[in-house]
């Protein structure tokens, strides 16, 4: 079993960069209506325009764009240098909420919005 986790987005090419970027890996995938990264554990991120959901689901969806930059979920991502993660996604254009902290739950995490208003965490355990 693979999991996809797919984030709609407002321009697929800058949220691409923006990825690659932050993430320090290439595209495995990039074409038009998807893009896609393959992350530590197996997991794949997707980018997909939010037009192309739109176009692919009509109008079983409310349109993605009027929720843009309302954060509903988080990319949550362990890795072993969060601060420099974090300081990619800085670097890259996104925003910081919260700079890198011992958690109450063990991990110390730093969180960031990329520039769709997706929440990013990158942490360590302990």
């Amino acid at each position: 079993m693979a999991s996809h986790f797919i984030l709609y987005v407002e321009d697929q090419e800058r949220s691409r960069e923006f990825y690659e970027a932050v993430l320090g890996i290439e595209a495995r995938m990039h074409v038009p209506g998807m893009t896609e990264f393959a992350l530590p554990g197996g997991a794949v991120l997707g980018l997909m325009p939010e037009s192309a959901i739109k176009s692919l689901l009509g109008s079983a969806l409310p349109d993605p764009a009027l929720a843009r930059g309302i954060a509903r979920a988080e990319l949550y991502l362990i890795v072993e240098r969060p601060d420099v993660h974090h300081q990619r996604a800085l670097d890259a254009g996104g925003r910081e909420l919260s700079p890198l902290a011992p958690r109450s739950w063990g991990h110390t995490a730093a969180y960031a919005l990329d520039p769709d208003g997706h929440v990013l965490a990158f942490a360590s355990e302990a």
